[in-house]
């Protein structure tokens, strides 16, 4: 056998045993909508099948995916972005009634691997707004160098703070 397709197949094979890891869900709230953003390795060139959904008293409601098909009282509320490693979903004039347990999971389409997920619970009193959690969930190594900064600075007296 060519040693290139060797090498391609078990760079294959090691791509669908790795699948897609989902390493944080959050929640906060933008104005009257929910945001839930699903942040996952991005360890493929295959297509990734995802799903995004409530439970709410033991029932599992399907927002938004390709997984499987979601509820027609989600259809108009629900809008999603998506990056390289990261899923938004937005869940417009969040109420009470959709408090519950969130889901976001993922899966390489085509393959029999285990699905991977995380859960985040979500009450509409506890829900911070988004503002104050991107910064440090999106920026936290600027947020971190600007500190270690201050401190080289501040050290070397070229500021006094």
């Amino acid at each position: 056998m060519n040693p290139a397709i060797g090498i391609a197949l078990l760079l294959a094979v090691l791509q669908v045993s790795q699948g897609q890891k989902v390493t944080s869900l959050t929640a906060c709230l933008v104005n009257q909508h929910l945001r839930l953003d699903c942040r996952h390795e991005n360890t493929t060139t295959l297509p990734v099948q995802y799903e995004f959904s409530l439970t709410r008293e033991k029932k599992k409601h399907v927002l938004f995916g390709t997984m499987g098909v979601p509820e027609h009282a989600y259809r108009a509320r629900t809008n999603l972005t998506s990056n390289y490693n990261i899923k938004v979903l937005y869940l417009a004039n969040f109420t009470y009634k959709d408090e519950g347990t969130y889901t976001c999971e993922l899966r390489i389409s085509g393959q029999q691997s285990a699905p991977n997920y995380r859960n985040v619970s979500v009450l509409r009193d506890k829900l911070v707004k988004c503002e104050g959690i991107s910064l440090l969930a999106q920026n936290t190594s600027w947020l971190l160098l600007l500190l270690l900064s201050l401190s080289l600075l501040q050290a070397t007296d070229f500021i006094s703070l």
